[in-house]
């Protein structure tokens, strides 16, 4: 697979889990390279199955994913996941391994193994010491260890980075200041970035598609300013609805 081929297709998609319950239905969708695309729904709307099929975390149980015109299933998929950058909301950092070992950990497996000057680039470029590489996880604050994941996830130079409820866990002001990094490193890195998000203001701020799932399918899709016309359908207004009545309420205390 290029290097270079950071488009993703799902080509009629469906994903039946066991007993009968459809989390993905039949969904076909193109995300562009170079984008940065939101998916946004309730629980259960089946946006997190979607994202995890591209790096088959879960297969599909019909159609397929295509990644720069490939099937994922044409390769391996510890293959496959070593040209994909992931980040989710626990971070999944190595508690007895150092930062550095954690970040290096996709380079070793890789079989490079000199990765000391690859780790100061990667804590650099999410904006932590490079002190902090001798480190041990349990260290940090949150927001420490979920830049140490993004670091991780970018260590092998993906073009593809996949995010599921990355700022989750984390607190108001230290998932803004991530949001805006990640935004920042999307654009200075030429991804292809899909973020799994609940929280439809964070959704409308940072990318430039926003895709709403209900019941397994995609019920609105469009930019930001496109879904806050009014026109998007009832799920999408249910959930511009929430920021839009906090917002409405902090104008009113300043009164």
């Amino acid at each position: 697979m290029p290097e270079q081929s950071r488009s993703v297709t799902y080509k009629n998609v469906s994903n039946v889990y066991a007993g009968g319950v459809t989390a993905v239905d039949h969904v076909s969708l193109e995300i562009a390279g170079g984008s940065f695309v939101a998916l946004v729904g309730a629980s259960g709307s089946g946006k997190s199955t979607l994202l995890k099929m591209v790096n088959r975390l879960i297969e599909p149980s019909a159609g397929e994913v295509l990644i720069g015109g490939e099937p994922v299933h044409a390769e391996a998929p510890h293959l496959l996941r070593r040209r994909i950058g992931y980040v989710f909301q626990n971070i999944g950092l190595f508690p007895h391994m150092t930062v550095g070992e954690n970040v290096a950990i996709g380079l070793r497996l890789a079989g490079e193994r000199d990765s000391a000057a690859r780790v100061a680039e990667l804590l650099d470029l999410v904006e932590l010491p490079a002190e902090l590489a001798r480190r041990l996880p349990d260290a940090l604050s949150g927001g420490q260890r979920q830049r140490v994941g993004v670091a991780r996830a970018l260590a092998c130079r993906p073009r593809l980075l996949l995010m599921d409820e990355p700022f989750g866990a984390l607190d108001p002001v230290t998932r803004d200041g991530l949001g805006k990094a990640i935004r920042a490193l999307h654009d200075r890195m030429a991804l292809t970035t899909i973020l799994v998000t609940h929280d439809m203001a964070e959704a409308l701020l940072l990318a430039d598609r926003v895709l709403v799932m209900e019941a397994g399918r995609i019920v609105a899709d469009g930019s930001p300013r496109a879904l806050l016309s009014g026109k998007a359908g009832t799920a999408a207004e249910a959930l511009i609805g929430v920021p839009r009545e906090q917002a409405r309420r902090l104008a009113e205390l300043e009164k």
